[in-house]
């Protein structure tokens, strides 16, 4: 029985029951198996061990060969006479991309403890980039932090990419080894390390994946697999991926098993699922992932998550993930809390307020195309609202301006910042925080990669061409391909200061808050909509009702009710005045 198939032992990983079609696999008593779809190639061969073996095509497009092999041994395939690595290497012998993989026995890891996961209304993200969380910026190194999130009150870490990519630095969207961690923040045990670490602290770990492209330099799959992509499908990044073609379905479907079973992972976060481009498929991609995730015995919840700018979130609505990123709340409350209007703000600048005021009782501040106009006060197709990811800000956010600049640094208005921070925190919708966020950060994130001399100037040109159009009087901007940039971008650096302190008193009250009497009432279920009002030019009402009670805040973002709210008892955190102050808010919780 192939090593991948075979039950885990008490305390360790269960891994994909389904074998894997790419890539190198065990079989057990100490031989390997190799396989490589390549459909247009003359001749593919095996290097391993320094001798170069020919492969056997067969009718699929898949080339295989079986042979004797030992963890931590490097190979390459050779197509048509040019060396290429493994597209799902789970390692690399080095940090070229285009170097040798290494073979790494996914069963090896000795997990020292069993981890039954964590239900989803129990979520409390925290978005994080590796390379930047710690001065080290390793998975080791950012072990030793986990404690510190755990007792503050998060309970599950949104990873940014960690797939292998060019160059030492980077935001990760632009791998090209997808399922090998980059050796700038470790190996795969670091990882599989890392996760434990802190679902040992009561924290799950979703994992950001891209499966919409490969990076602009570092993969060689258009020359090995041409038709790995439709060249009548177009993304932002090219030819988009040709997921009709079965081997491209299961290439998919290798990731993305395997990482939540090799890593023991909670989940995926799936980026711009909207640039998955699926037409002559009878079920799509994303349906089929679903089921496959659905179909395996984790012994966890496993929980999927979409950024998805359609706001048309079907694959929850048929049960295929469990969440969507919605950047509605984000895009609404930040023009009322800085003004700022161009570009994607646009829309929501016009009137934030009543956007917020959807949001709130939505999820969405307009459903997307081909979604239905919902009824008033409930999400579309009746999802639940921890169906809805809600933040502040995020990499996104934060990075894709010149200035790399945080909310707080933008607001004016420290008061109206913990306002936001509190409505988030105590929504029913699940949380996210920007790394540095709960400790009330200022300093920058910004874009930064690691790219040839002849992608650097593109890169540099592109971020002009974007900037022009959202801040038409940005000026210079930090040179992307500078490591100052990256340097710049770690947050932390003022240590535990003063304000540090207050801000994670904060952001631990609102949690504990969350945790001991909201989560309850979103795991007793909905009990109708909500009734979310506009009680002032900038102050709002919502009232949400569950089975085992009811939630309800009222918030000032910029001026206080037209009439002095009625009593009902003492609320259950308040900040500042909601009778008189500009940026207030009172939180209610009230138990059946």
């Amino acid at each position: 029985m192939p090593d991948a198939a075979r039950p885990a032992a008490p305390g360790h990983a269960p891994l994909a029951r389904r074998p894997r079609c790419w890539g190198a696999e065990p079989l057990g008593t100490g031989r390997w198996r190799w396989a490589l779809w390549a459909p247009e190639a003359a001749e593919v061969a095996l290097d391993h061990r320094g001798v170069v073996r020919p492969m056997r095509r067969e009718e699929d497009g898949f080339w295989r060969i079986e042979e004797e092999g030992r963890p931590g041994e490097a190979y390459s395939f050779v197509v048509d006479g040019r060396r290429t690595p493994d597209p799902l290497a789970r390692a690399q012998a080095g940090s070229d991309p285009m170097g040798p993989s290494l073979l790494v026995d996914p069963a090896a890891y000795a997990w020292r403890s069993a981890w039954p996961g964590r239900p989803w209304e129990e979520a409390v993200l925290y978005e994080m980039h590796v390379g930047t969380f710690t001065p080290e910026g390793t998975f080791a190194a950012a072990r030793a932090r986990l404690p510190r999130l755990a007792e503050l009150g998060i309970t599950a870490l949104e990873v940014m990419p960690v797939s292998h990519f060019p160059g030492r630095r980077g935001w990760g969207y632009d791998g090209t080894l997808l399922f090998a961690p980059h050796p700038a923040y470790g190996g795969p045990d670091d990882l599989r390390a890392f996760v434990e670490a802190a679902q040992e602290q009561g924290i799950m770990v979703i994992l950001d994946l891209v499966l919409n492209h490969f990076g602009p330099e570092g993969s060689d799959m258009h020359r090995i697999a041409p038709a790995f992509f439709d060249p009548e499908e177009h993304s932002p990044w090219g030819a988009a991926i040709a997921f009709g073609e079965p081997a491209v379905r299961a290439f998919a479907l290798d990731l993305c098993l395997g990482l939540i079973g090799e890593y023991r992972l909670d989940g995926l976060r799936l980026d711009a699922v909207h640039e998955i481009r699926d037409p002559h498929s009878e079920t799509h991609i994303l349906a089929e992932l679903g089921q496959a995730v659905a179909a395996e015995e984790w012994g966890r919840p496993v929980h999927l998550i979409y950024e998805d700018a359609r706001n048309n979130p079907v694959e929850i609505r048929d049960s295929h993930a469990r969440a969507q990123w919605a950047d509605d709340f984000h895009h609404a409350m930040h023009p009322i809390l800085t003004g700022e209007n161009k570009g994607w703000l646009a829309p929501f600048a016009e009137n934030p307020w009543e956007k917020m005021r959807r949001v709130l009782g939505e999820g969405f501040a307009e459903p997307g195309e081909g979604a239905p106009e919902p009824e008033e006060g409930l999400p579309v197709y009746g999802l639940p609202w921890t169906a809805f990811i809600c933040h502040n800000q995020n990499h996104d956010q934060v990075g894709n301006r010149p200035d790399g600049a945080r909310l707080i640094t933008l607001a004016g208005h420290d008061r109206a910042v913990e306002v936001a921070h509190a409505l988030l925190l105590c929504s029913p919708f699940v949380p996210m925080l920007w790394m540095g966020e709960e400790a009330g950060e200022r300093g920058p994130f910004h874009f930064f990669c690691d790219l040839s001399d002849d992608l650097a100037e593109a890169i540099r040109q592109g971020r002009r061409d974007q900037f022009g159009t959202m801040f038409p009087d940005a000026g210079d901007f930090p040179d992307p391909l500078d490591p100052a940039t990256f340097e710049e971008s770690r947050p932390f650096a003022a240590g535990t200061d003063e304000e540090a302190q207050r801000w994670l008193g904060l952001t631990a009250r609102l949690l504990a808050l969350r945790h001991e009497r909201i989560v309850p009432l979103l795991k007793s279920g909905r009990a109708g909509p909500a009734r979310v009002e506009r009680i002032g030019e900038g102050a709002l009402s919502a009232l949400w009702p569950f089975a085992g009670g009811r939630l309800r805040i009222r918030v000032n973002l910029g001026g206080p009710p037209d009439a002095p709210p009625l009593e009902e008892g003492p609320p259950d955190f308040v900040l500042g005045r909601i009778d008189r102050d500009p940026f207030a808010i009172a939180v209610s919780v009230e138990r059946s």
